[in-house]
């Protein structure tokens, strides 16, 4: 790693991740850390941030659309019975300190502040494992402790009343190619079959790379996954569905995503047998 603001990742002495712990964004696009770049062992970079589709998607990172009503993922805010609106009400994700730094991964505090006060206290473990020679793992790990005194809850579109857009979590925005990626879990194909649905893994595969998503706990496996391939390449891990998540004060919320970044285009065996890998490494 290196810098106070740009940690790099490096896996087995290669960098493979550029991690913004401190950008300088606009306010409604909720400013929080996010690793872009982030590149195949081979140098193919498979993140986009600020797209012209939307500015708000920044690499990959953590983003929650509301929290007790506040905006943490950025853009316009879906108010039921009214649809996607701007409103002033975002928030942002602020590093505190980094309690472990290495070359391979690090662990982060940070505060989730909306108009001026601190709603969560997050809790963020980074690591970069070496598979194979053609891929690697990046080991996502995020705990939100409720700091008020209240209830607070996370909701997200769907909760709001838009089927099909429950996102909020963990989000990775991937590069976005003349075609769009194909998209495949252990038993299901494509956008359609594997949007809001759960499983065990995901993958997402490009022009001569694949990024398969694993969730590594028991709560993750069951968070359905958020996928988007026709109109932009983006696939993220649904912390609320069907309901809210509701955290109690001082509760936490944990999730954990093991991500493979892999160079050339995985068939099924071949992105399980890199899952099993990573999971277990």
């Amino acid at each position: 790693m290196t810098g106070d603001d740009t940690p790099i990742l490096r896996v087995a002495g290669r960098p493979v991740a550029r991690y913004v712990t401190r950008p300088e964004l606009p306010a409604r696009l909720s400013p929080r850390p996010y690793l872009h770049p982030v590149t195949t062992l081979a140098g193919t970079t498979v993140t986009e941030s600020g797209p012209a589709d939307h500015a708000h998607h920044l690499g990959v990172g953590v983003a929650v659309p509301d929290v007790e009503g506040f905006n943490f993922w950025g853009g316009r805010t879906y108010v039921r019975d009214r649809g996607p609106t701007e409103l002033d009400n975002h928030g942002s994700q602020r590093h505190v300190a980094f309690q472990l730094r290495d070359p391979d991964g690090f662990v982060q505090e940070l505060r989730w502040v909306a108009a001026g006060g601190e709603l969560l206290r997050e809790r963020r473990t980074v690591a970069a494992t070496e598979l194979t020679d053609r891929a690697w793992a990046l080991d996502l790990t995020f705990s939100l402790t409720n700091v008020t005194r209240d209830p607070l809850s996370l909701g997200s579109p769907a909760t709001n009343g838009r089927p099909g857009a429950a996102y909020g979590g963990f989000f990775w925005r991937a590069r976005k190619e003349a075609a769009p990626p194909l998209v495949f879990t252990a038993d299901r194909e494509g956008e359609a079959e594997a949007h809001g649905r759960s499983a065990d893994w995901l993958a997402l595969a490009g022009a001569g790379w694949t990024l398969v998503f694993a969730g590594a706990t028991g709560p993750t496996r069951r968070d359905p996954w958020f996928v988007r391939t026709a109109e932009y390449p983006g696939v993220g891990s649904s912390l609320a569905c069907g309901d809210r998540l509701p955290i109690p004060p001082g509760g936490t919320a944990v999730r954990r995503i093991v991500t493979v970044i892999a160079d050339g285009r995985l068939d099924r065996e071949g992105a399980a047998s890199l899952v099993r890998k990573a999971v277990s490494a």
